[in-house]
């Protein structure tokens, strides 16, 4: 069993325990940090400059997403990604999406349509850029913007909750410039198919969408 030890290069100052949460996940799912390796708090804190209290805090978030797992005797283990499990997410998110979409379809505002499609292009520059944490970040905003507009509280929630699960995976796919690319002519289909209120269309467009998602971060798991 491996522990995450301090690494010299990656002193910081001032982090916080969002930003911490951020580099381990990307380390989990790169296979960096192995499964059944520990996650010292003190190692951690040493590594980024900081108190145990936002070390504590980003374990929990790890934690929380079925990253990690804490163990008697032992403390918080990198957990064994089980590729089942996260198909099966995967597919229950394209599911809630696609019927959040469509009742988008039905409900969205022109105001809105006109958010997701500036949303949609400052994507493009950031794909041209191979930004993809500012990719992510409004990419999080654009598909809130469709549970929002598909007016029913419980699917948004149910939308938000198994997003919030799937964060990570989703998140890690964002790391190959191709798949930024791809995503946003998918978001560009997306907009374009809310626009004419093609419900059977939109539908199936978040469905691909997810299913693109699913496999490129399948490709980085390999």
């Amino acid at each position: 069993m491996t522990s995450c030890e301090p690494k010299g290069d990656l002193m910081l100052k001032g982090v916080h325990s969002q930003m911490i949460s951020d580099v381990l996940e990307e380390e989990i799912l790169k296979g960096e940090l192995a499964p059944g390796s520990r996650l010292s708090e003190q190692s951690i804190a040493a590594r980024f400059g900081v108190s145990r209290t936002p070390v504590r805090e980003a374990l929990q978030n790890i934690a929380s997403r079925s990253l990690a797992e804490r163990v008697p005797y032992k403390g918080v283990i990198v957990r064994d990604l089980d590729a089942g499990r996260i198909n099966v997410m995967f597919e229950a998110m394209a599911e809630i999406e696609a019927i959040c979409g469509g009742l988008a379809v039905e409900r969205i505002s022109e105001e809105e349509l006109t958010r997701l499609s500036a949303m949609q292009n400052s994507m493009g520059e950031m794909a041209e850029q191979n930004a993809s944490r500012g990719y992510e970040a409004i990419n999080l905003d654009f598909h809130s913007l469709i549970y929002t507009a598909c007016r029913n509280e419980d699917l948004a929630a149910m939308a938000q909750n198994i997003r919030s699960k799937l964060a990570p995976f989703r998140k890690s796919q964002l790391f190959r410039t191709e798949r930024l690319q791809a995503s946003n002519q998918e978001h560009a289909l997306i907009v374009q198919l809310l626009s004419t209120r093609n419900k059977a269309g939109v539908q199936e467009a978040l469905r691909q969408h997810l299913d693109g998602a699913k496999r490129s971060f399948s490709k980085i798991r390999v």
